[in-house]
């Protein structure tokens, strides 16, 4: 009776890795584009080329890749990670509608594999929810502060965190660069896919 206990539950795990690898690698290309141009999908447009951006600029790095920072008043590769984490989480809690609270769990009690995944998927969810939306003044920015809720139209959106971590996507490439290990050969963003080498 163990035995296909513990079959079932080797299968069972081995089926959620695969699940959560497929995940990961959701952005190794970009989605096919919409059929149609509305406020929504050009929207999730632009999360999805973040999160090919992203996929890309944060491959295969190293843990001295990670520390790595070109001057002491500077952002080290992960603290720039751990940033567009929180913005991914502002683009994210805007698509669900939902405030933005301090109290969130902060990026520093994750490993680097964890921000990782979690920043893609935030993308992803948030493209996919936009992809749908009609109305986008619906999607505010907000934020939790002592003194109540700072509210933001969408436009905020645009200019703010999403231009933000496009901003940063490109700081991680220059930064990996000047510590030796350079974005992955191949990639091409304009087409939102990596040629083989």
């Amino acid at each position: 009776m163990q035995k296909p206990f513990l079959s079932f539950i080797f299968l069972l795990g081995t089926l959620m890795y695969a699940q959560d690898q497929k995940d990961l690698d959701y952005y190794a290309q970009i989605p096919d584009y919409p059929e149609n141009y509305t406020p929504g999908t050009v929207v999730s447009r632009m999360i999805d080329g973040l999160g090919f951006r992203y996929y890309w600029a944060t491959a295969e790095l190293r843990p001295e890749d990670l520390a790595y920072k070109p001057s002491e008043t500077n952002r080290t590769i992960e603290e720039t990670i751990d940033h567009i984490y929180g913005l991914s989480r502002v683009i994210y809690n805007s698509a669900i509608k939902e405030v933005n609270q301090r109290s969130n769990p902060k990026a520093d009690t994750l490993d680097f594999a964890q921000k990782r995944a979690k920043t893609l998927a935030n993308f992803q969810k948030a493209a996919k929810i936009f992809l749908t939306a009609e109305d986008l003044t619906e999607h505010r920015v907000q934020f939790q502060n002592a003194e109540g809720v700072s509210d933001y139209p969408f436009w905020n959106q645009i200019n703010g965190p999403l231009e933000d971590a496009v901003w940063h996507c490109g700081q991680i490439v220059a930064l990996r660069r000047a510590s030796g290990n350079p974005f992955p050969a191949g990639v091409s963003v304009f087409r939102g896919v990596k040629r083989d080498n």
